[in-house]
């Protein structure tokens, strides 16, 4: 166990390690001991556990499986690995023009990372994909959007990534609305002539809390019908009213 880096370290340094940080690896790498594993797959930052593996196999008097890893995928952010706890995610349920948007979204340094792990384009049509961007043969944004018409062909299908990036365009590119938005109706507790927005952005699922909607308001990434909001009030006249909260959330109150 202390063959490990990070145990090492903290051990040296007399810092605490818990037991259970030494069970799981014994549990994952009994997993290839009942599996009688030829081979065993996983991240880089599994690397330590496919070892356990190894090792615990040839205690038991089998042959150590061959571990092949492969690199982690960083999410959305471009900090941290892709995570659903940490929301920097793509998920492969993701609505078409949901996971067309998250992609369109990545810096442009990593959506070559995105290419070379998850595009079916071999490395020398990425290097050269790369090299005609760079020499500004191709626009960063036509690059990027290629990118994401694959992947969301490969999800949804062809016809799918095609929508997905003329509804792309229509609200990004020339300001417009979705036409698929969902609807909220206003409860008939709240005061149309003086809604208080933290709640109702809330109540609507646009934000997580009030205090969320709070902060946004501020920053000005709330408007109603095009028009930012500046205070905590908002007056709804007729039905139809629509709220944009950042750039890809909407709702239409009726």
């Amino acid at each position: 166990m202390l063959e490990r880096d990070d145990f090492k370290k903290r051990f040296h340094s007399q810092k605490p390690i818990a037991i259970h940080e030494f069970i799981y690896p014994l549990i994952q790498g009994y997993d290839s001991v009942a599996l009688c594993a030829d081979v065993e797959l996983g991240g880089t930052d599994q690397t330590f556990n496919l070892l356990v593996g190894r090792h615990m196999q040839k205690e038991y008097g089998q042959t150590p499986q061959t571990v092949i890893t492969m690199p982690l995928l960083e999410g959305l952010d471009g900090v941290n690995k892709m995570s659903k706890s940490l929301g920097n995610y793509v998920g492969i349920t993701d609505e078409p023009g949901s996971m067309f948007g998250k992609l369109m979204s990545v810096s442009d340094e990593l959506m070559f990372r995105y290419y070379e792990l998850l595009s079916s384009m071999d490395m020398a049509e990425i290097d050269a994909l790369r090299k005609d961007m760079e020499q500004g043969g191709i626009h960063p944004r036509e690059v990027k959007v290629k990118l994401a018409m694959e992947l969301v062909a490969r999800f949804h299908g062809k016809d799918a990534a095609v929508r997905a990036r003329e509804a792309f365009d229509a609200q990004f590119r020339r300001g417009e609305v979705p036409k698929d938005i969902p609807e909220f109706a206003v409860p008939g507790d709240m005061d149309r002539a003086a809604l208080f927005l933290p709640r109702l952005l809330k109540e609507t699922g646009l934000v997580k809390s009030a205090s969320e909607a709070r902060r946004l308001i501020k920053q000005g990434a709330v408007s109603v019908d095009g028009v930012k909001v500046v205070g905590e009030e908002i007056s709804l006249g007729s039905d139809g009213a629509v709220i944009k909260v950042g750039k890809r959330r909407f709702v239409r109150l009726v």
